[in-house]
C-alpha cells in the first residue's frame, strides 16, 4: 500500500477559518430561482412561495453567504423591476440566458429567503448596461434607514428596517465577450473606482469586490487584474476569481487534480494584486473573493446562442457522480489552504443549475453527490487552518504533469482542542495509508472517519435513488502514542475528526 505523511502543529497556521468561504450563489438562470428556491403552490412552499424543503437542505449544507442575482444575468437587470406589487412588475427579456423574466422574485423576496436561511447576502450591481447611479439607488433602497424616496419605498414594500447588506460585487465578469455591456480593463477599472467611491458615500460600511478575470484561460488574465487594480485598488476590498473544472474535456487523473490549478490561480492573483499594491505604495493587502467555483461539463454547453426564449428552462443541470464530489472536496481543501488571502468563496450555484441541490417542479428535492463534501467541510472546519505539508506519492496527469495523490488540510479549534483533517486520495486504483504526526496536538482520540467513496465512481444520486451516495463511516483510524494512522480509499474525500480526550 502507498503511504503519505504530514505533521500538525498549532504553531504553524495559515489563518482563522473564514465562515464566508462556505458561500453559494443564486442567479436568475435556468431553474435556480423558479422551481428551485421559489415555487408558489408547491406542497412544501410557504405563504411567500419559498420552498421549505430546499431551505432545509441549504441549512444542512451550511451555506454562510449567498451571491445574488448574478452572474451574467445582472448585466442587463433592472433591480426596480423586482420590487413592489407582483401584479405590476414588468416581464422582461433576459439577454444573458435568453429567458423570459417575469420578476415574480426580486430583492425583497431574496432578503426574506436569505434571512430565513440565516446566511449573509452578497449583492451584485449592474455595471454592464447601467452604472454608478443605479448602484447607489439600489444601495440606498437596501441600506438607508429611511426618510428618502428609495428607503421609504422599501418600507412601503414591507421592509421598514434596512437590509444592511455589506458585501457588494461591482459587476460580473466584465472582461467576458459574452457579457452584456462588457468593458476593457481601463474602462471597467475607472467605472469600478468611481462607483465604489459613490457607494461609500451612501454607506461607508460596505465591502466591495472588483471583477477579476472571468477565467484563468482568458487571454487578458493577469494584465486585466493589474490594469483594473491600478484604477480601483484603494477603493475596493476584494478582487474576484471564477473557475469551473470540466470532467468532459480532460482525462480522469487530470480532473482529480483540478485543485492544483486552483492553487496556482490563487497564487497568481495574489502576486498580481500585491505587485499593484507595491507599485502604488499601498500597505493594505487585498483579499480574494472566489465567488464562482464548481465542477461543470462546460464543453458540452452549446452557449447562449443555442438557447430559446422560455421561462425557467432546464439549463446546465449537471448530474454529479462520486468523482465530481471528490474533486469538489479537493477544491474546498484548496480554499481552506489559502484562507490567509481568500476571504469569500461561493459555489455556483445552489439549486438545479450545476448545483448540490436538485428539485422537481411540484416534486421532491434531493442532495447531489457534491452536497456532501461541502456540508462536511462547513460543519467541521473550525478554529484555525493549520499549515499542512504532505509527503506523498505522485501520479502522472496529462494536464498538470506529476501531482501528489494526497490533497489535505486540517483545522484546530483552540477552545475545544478538537482537530479535523480533510483529505483526498486522488489515486485511481489504490488506497493510501495516511500517517499524521500529532506531537503538536497531544491528547487526542479518534471521533470518526467518514468518507465519500464507492466501488463505482460513476454512482450518482437521483430522484428515485437520492441516497445512493452518502458519507460512510470507516473503521480503522487509530491513534497510537503521537501518531494517527488511517486508510483513505481510492478516489475518496475523507474527514477524520479528532477530539480532545477528557482526563479521567
Amino acid at each position: 500500500m502507498k503511504h503519505a505523511y504530514f505533521a500538525l502543529d498549532p504553531a504553524f497556521g495559515v489563518g482563522a477559518v473564514e465562515r464566508r468561504l462556505f458561500g453559494s450563489f443564486v442567479e436568475h438562470m435556468g431553474r435556480s430561482v423558479y422551481t428551485g428556491i421559489y415555487e408558489p403552490g408547491h406542497p412544501a412552499a410557504d405563504e411567500s412561495g419559498l420552498r421549505r424543503d430546499v431551505l432545509g437542505l441549504a441549512r444542512e449544507l451550511g451555506v454562510s453567504v449567498v451571491r445574488y442575482p448574478g452572474g451574467n444575468f445582472v448585466s442587463n437587470y433592472h433591480w426596480e423591476d423586482g420590487v413592489g406589487p407582483r401584479d405590476s412588475r414588468p416581464t422582461r427579456l433576459d439577454l444573458a440566458w435568453r429567458q423570459i423574466e417575469r420578476n415574480a422574485f426580486g430583492l425583497d423576496e431574496f432578503m426574506t429567503w436569505v434571512r430565513e436561511l440565516g446566511a449573509e447576502p452578497m449583492m451584485a450591481v449592474n455595471l454592464g448596461t447601467r452604472g454608478l447611479r443605479e448602484a447607489c439607488d439600489l444601495l440606498e433602497y437596501a441600506n438607508h434607514p429611511g426618510g428618502t424616496h428609495l428607503s421609504d419605498l422599501r418600507g412601503k414594500n414591507g421592509a421598514p428596517e434596512p437590509y444592511d447588506i455589506r458585501l457588494w460585487c461591482l459587476g460580473n465578469e466584465m472582461d467576458g465577450p459574452w457579457q452584456i455591456g462588457g468593458k476593457t480593463a481601463a474602462e471597467y477599472g475607472r467605472l469600478a473606482a468611481e462607483t465604489a467611491k459613490a457607494m461609500r458615500r451612501v454607506d461607508p460600511r460596505v465591502e466591495l469586490i472588483a471583477c477579476g478575470s472571468s477565467d484563468r484561460d482568458m487571454p487578458t488574465f493577469g494584465s486585466w487584474e493589474a490594469t483594473v487594480l491600478e484604477h480601483c485598488y484603494e477603493h475596493v476590498d476584494y478582487i474576484s476569481l471564477h473557475a469551473y473544472y470540466d470532467p468532459a474535456e480532460q482525462d480522469r487523473a487530470s480532473f482529480l487534480a483540478s485543485a492544483v490549478d486552483m492553487d496556482d490561480f490563487i497564487s497568481a492573483v495574489v502576486a498580481t494584486a500585491d505587485h499593484v499594491g507595491a507599485k502604488l505604495g499601498r500597505r493594505k493587502k487585498l483579499k480574494l473573493s472566489f465567488d464562482e467555483w464548481n465542477v461543470w461539463s462546460r464543453s458540452r454547453f452549446g452557449g447562449e446562442d443555442s438557447l430559446d426564449w422560455t421561462e425557467a428552462p432546464r439549463l446546465i443541470e449537471e448530474d454529479y457522480d462520486v468523482t465530481g464530489a471528490v474533486v469538489v472536496g479537493s477544491l474546498l481543501i484548496s480554499l481552506l489552504g489559502h484562507v490567509d488571502r481568500v476571504g469569500i468563496a461561493c459555489q455556483a450555484q445552489l439549486a438545479n443549475v450545476i448545483a448540490p441541490i436538485r428539485t422537481e417542479p411540484g416534486g421532491p428535492a434531493w442532495r447531489q453527490t457534491i452536497f456532501h463534501p461541502f456540508a462536511l467541510t462547513a460543519a467541521h472546519a473550525r478554529g484555525r487552518v493549520l499549515r499542512v505539508e504532505p509527503v506523498a506519492p505522485r501520479q502522472e496527469t496529462a494536464r498538470y504533469g506529476d501531482v501528489p495523490v494526497l490533497a489535505a488540510t486540517a483545522t484546530y479549534d483552540a477552545e475545544t482542542g478538537d482537530v479535523a483533517i480533510f483529505a483526498v486520495n486522488r489515486d485511481l486504483a489504490e488506497p493510501l495509508a495516511l500517517d499524521v504526526d500529532l506531537r503538536g496536538v497531544p491528547g487526542l482520540a479518534v471521533a470518526e472517519h467518514v468518507a465519500i467513496a464507492e466501488d463505482d465512481n460513476t454512482a450518482r444520486n437521483t430522484q428515485t435513488a437520492p441516497d445512493r451516495v452518502v458519507p460512510r463511516r470507516l473503521d480503522g483510524a487509530r491513534i497510537d502514542g503521537d501518531r494517527l494512522t488511517a486508510v483513505l480509499p481510492p478516489v475518496s474525500f475523507n474527514v477524520v475528526r479528532l477530539r480532545k480526550e477528557t482526563p479521567r
